[in-house]
């Protein structure tokens, strides 16, 4: 595990020195192509008149209202561990179509339609959690998934994304039901970093009767061939799936100072009953 904590370190390291030389980025989630339509992830969010939190406010749209992204500002502005730009956009209201700026950090990560619901993915707050590890606290970036049809939020969950570090790229997607029992189909959310070290995670939510059912995350990371860590899920379509059980497999590998690869594996199986998943 040491080799895998220095690197990890030096990687921490890099990052605090950029942001102390004044170097500010925009995470990656949140960059959204022109003239392309968007969605509205925070509720009442803010319209302004131009791309600052003192101008004036326009207007506030609702979660799931569309937009259109008409230009993307230079102007960055972080809020916790999530950093994005303003954005031109355009939208409408009955008849009318008006124009404002939008932080882009208020808008769906990504969105998808099914069985006459949207799904809406986005991150909602960073908040400060202890690690032991690390004798002191981390700053967590919380996501969530809104089950949303029209303006009427139906159900949402939320779920850990790691430091703003992980937000560098991230996909949201409708997979089948997997074969597990009274689930209509599979929710996925991914968000990942691209520097060394960096964890991605990858969130599972099965919805059925109008509900979203989170299973627990998975997080994969690694360093080039110096150290990783794996975690997946064998749903009961998979090869060596089973009926009404999904397993958690995890493979972790380290190589020690003399180049000798370490290996570790575990495996948990949770019993999925129609509507609630409990450990074996």
């Amino acid at each position: 595990m040491k080799p895998f904590i220095t690197v990890l370190f030096l990687c921490i390291i890099q990052l605090f020195s950029a942001q102390e030389e004044g170097y500010e980025y925009a995470n990656g989630i949140f960059q959204f192509e022109e003239n392309k339509t968007q969605k509205i992830f925070t509720n009442f969010t803010r319209i302004r008149q131009s791309p600052n939190v003192n101008a004036q406010i326009l207007d506030s749209l609702q979660t799931n209202q569309q937009i259109l992204i008409l230009k993307q500002d230079e102007t960055i502005l972080k809020l916790g561990e999530r950093r994005a730009n303003w954005y031109k956009i355009s939208y409408q209201k009955g008849d009318k179509t008006s124009e404002g700026y939008v932080w882009g950090g208020n808008l769906c990560v990504g969105y998808r339609t099914k069985n006459g619901y949207d799904f809406l993915f986005g991150l909602t707050k960073t908040i400060s959690k202890k690690n032991p590890e690390f004798n002191g606290a981390i700053q967590q970036n919380i996501a969530a998934i809104k089950m949303v049809e029209g303006n009427t939020l139906i159900d949402e969950i939320s779920f850990d994304t790691g430091s703003g570090e992980s937000l560098s790229y991230g996909t949201f997607n409708i997979e089948s039901n997997h074969k597990l029992k009274n689930v209509e189909f599979t929710l996925k959310a991914m968000v990942s970093g691209e520097a060394c070290g960096i964890a991605s995670y990858d969130q599972y939510i099965l919805v059925k009767d109008k509900k979203m059912i989170a299973l627990p995350q998975l997080m994969n990371v690694g360093d080039a061939d110096v150290y990783y860590h794996s975690e997946k899920f064998i749903f009961p379509k998979d090869k060596g799936g089973i009926p009404n059980a999904f397993i958690f497999k995890m493979e972790e590998m380290e190589r020690d100072e003399k180049d000798r690869e370490k290996k570790k594996n575990a495996s948990k199986t949770y019993l999925w009953n129609g509507d609630s998943c409990r450990l074996k």
